[in-house]
């Protein structure tokens, strides 16, 4: 199996996916977006991972890739290759298949539950504690299954003929990612209902074999 991935920043990338994806035996590839890398042809992957980013999905004059990126994703989609799309990923996969991305009632950084949607297939369990770090949210397209809520109410995934899965969240966690994004974006963490400190985010590290195995469980109902 090929897995091919989009960075979009370059303290972004696949977390424990990856471990995941090597012990699977994947061949895998990326496009370095904020490089300039050629998107690869269609027949050269399996599976598309598309990661997240602090842009937002319509600030094409600060990136201008973005035109193609969701060409791209969309291709991917109409082609039934397994697609899976991360925060900013999963923004990306909604607008792509038509459906509305805005800014969230409520910034989403920290340790938060979600609660698995009522007739969701079982590729999450029922409550999870997990990482968030995201401000915009969507609605769920047309014909797609919601995934997922959280407590502000705020949409967090759904599945779309059972190949593409968006993810508002963060289940690729590691010590060394979240170290990375608090590095990179921590002038984010103001005082806000949804949003935690520092000190509270590190607090979460424990939860990070949970989710961990949470993703696991996702990827290998994927295959």
């Amino acid at each position: 199996m090929r897995l091919h991935w989009l960075q979009h920043v370059e303290f972004e990338g696949l977390g424990f996916i990856e471990d995941w994806a090597v012990e699977q035996g994947f061949a895998i590839t990326c496009t370095r977006l904020y490089e300039n890398d050629d998107f690869p042809e269609l027949d050269d992957f399996d599976w598309l991972i598309v990661m997240g980013g602090p842009m937002g999905i319509f600030d094409y004059n600060d990136y201008p890739w973005l035109t193609e990126e969701k060409e791209f994703i969309e291709l991917a989609i109409d082609e039934e290759k397994t697609v899976l799309g991360i925060c900013l990923g999963a923004q990306l996969m909604a607008d792509v298949l038509g459906a509305k991305v805005y800014p969230g009632p409520q910034k989403e950084i920290g340790w938060f539950p979600i609660h698995r949607s009522a007739d969701a297939p079982a590729l999450i369990p029922e409550e999870l504690t997990v990482f968030h770090w995201h401000g915009d949210t969507f609605e769920t397209p047309d014909n797609a299954v919601p995934l997922a809520t959280s407590n502000p109410g705020i949409n967090q995934g759904f599945v779309y003929n059972d190949r593409a899965v968006a993810l508002q969240f963060h289940m690729e966690t590691t010590p060394e990612s979240m170290a990375s994004l608090i590095e990179n974006c921590g002038h984010e963490l103001v005082d806000a209902p949804f949003v935690q400190s520092e000190e509270e985010l590190k607090a979460g590290l424990p939860n990070i074999g949970t989710v961990n195995a949470a993703m696991k469980q996702l990827l290998d109902a994927l295959i």
